[in-house]
């Protein structure tokens, strides 16, 4: 444990030059202590790491010296190709760049660890997109990707629901999301996100453009995300749920609304129902419509407004089989 943190400061001095010991512990997630005595086994070992002291000091690399940290655990080695996306990468106008890659890092692998990253590729594979839903064609991904790393401002023509409408953007990042790739861009001073297959033309302009400070990418998407979904879905619904309802409910509701789910259920009765809470749209009706996809695995139990469209939905159901219908065949 001791020696992969003594690496990962080395590599974190090498990549972004001097740093404080108090970065360097938010970064490894130890006491500030433990990278004082760090430093001081690097210094024994050799490593002509010196500090500097102050409030702006810290830990620095001699000028001009390199470790040469070639060697691969097998658990590094299986992770860098489980990373691997070649279909993703292809999308981005990587895919030669990551195939050329693969093939350096294969040949610089000693044999046991070559058989075993092979074994990876046989028996992991990724496919992004989700059921029923097949690919989302987006032609001018590997532009968008292009102005992103390259911090250049982009002039696109957007469709949205209401219509087309032209931006000036300035790209600072790219999402894969359930299939489908989505441009994070700052447009008139904010952060808006951008289906990229709704790009219908682009034009990538000379002007640079300078990253907001702080922007994290990662976190500005979670954030996104939660608001999103709490937008599409504001309503909560009071249901009971069968053991088979439970198991239905990522593949009816989608995985969130399952997980909100089971954080508010209630603990089972003798016949195994649960009560709990479904995120739902504000549409009674077409709320009304995606619970009916439970059959008899859910009893709607509030609001009364919901509840009543239920019995209207299923009574409409009821008369359209009761009028005269033909006698049904088995499957």
């Amino acid at each position: 444990m001791k020696s992969s943190r003594l690496i990962r400061i080395l590599l974190l001095l090498q990549l972004n030059g001097q740093m404080s010991a108090v970065r360097l512990a938010d970064e490894l997630e130890v006491s500030v202590r433990t990278i004082y005595r760090d430093a001081e086994a690097l210094m024994m070992a050799g490593v002509p790491i010196y500090s500097h002291p102050g409030p702006a000091g810290g830990y620095r690399l001699v000028e001009g010296w390199q470790a040469r940290l070639t060697g691969l655990t097998t658990g590094e080695a299986e992770a860098l190709f489980l990373t691997g996306l070649p279909g993703p990468a292809a999308e981005l106008g990587l895919g030669t760049v990551v195939a050329v890659a693969g093939l350096k890092l294969d040949s610089a692998l000693p044999p046991e660890l070559r058989g075993r990253t092979a074994r990876i590729r046989e028996r992991f594979h990724l496919d992004a997109p989700g059921w029923f839903t097949g690919q989302d064609p987006a032609p001018h991904l590997a532009e968008v990707a292009d102005a992103v790393w390259n911090q250049r401002r982009l002039a696109v023509r957007y469709q949205r629901w209401a219509g087309e409408v032209e931006r000036l953007v300035d790209p600072l990042g790219i999402v894969l999301k359930g299939g489908f790739w989505y441009l994070v861009a700052r447009a008139d001073g904010e952060v808006h996100t951008y289906r990229v297959s709704r790009i219908m033309g682009l034009e990538t302009l000379v002007d640079g453009f300078d990253r907001p400070d702080g922007f994290d990418l990662e976190a500005f998407w979670v954030a996104n995300a939660e608001g999103y979904e709490a937008a599409v879905l504001p309503a909560r619904a009071r249901v009971r749920l069968s053991p088979r309802g439970m198991e239905r409910l990522a593949a009816v509701l989608g995985p969130d609304v399952e997980r909100l789910a089971r954080g508010k259920a209630t603990d089972p009765d003798i016949e195994g129902w649960i009560e709990t809470e479904l995120a739902v749209e504000t549409d009674v009706d077409q709320a009304s419509r995606e619970l009916l996809r439970f059959g008899m695995d859910a009893e709607v139990l509030g609001p009364p407004a919901l509840r009543a469209a239920m019995s209207v939905q299923i009574e409409a159901v009821a008369q359209l089989y009761r009028a005269d219908a033909p006698p049904v065949t088995p499957w």
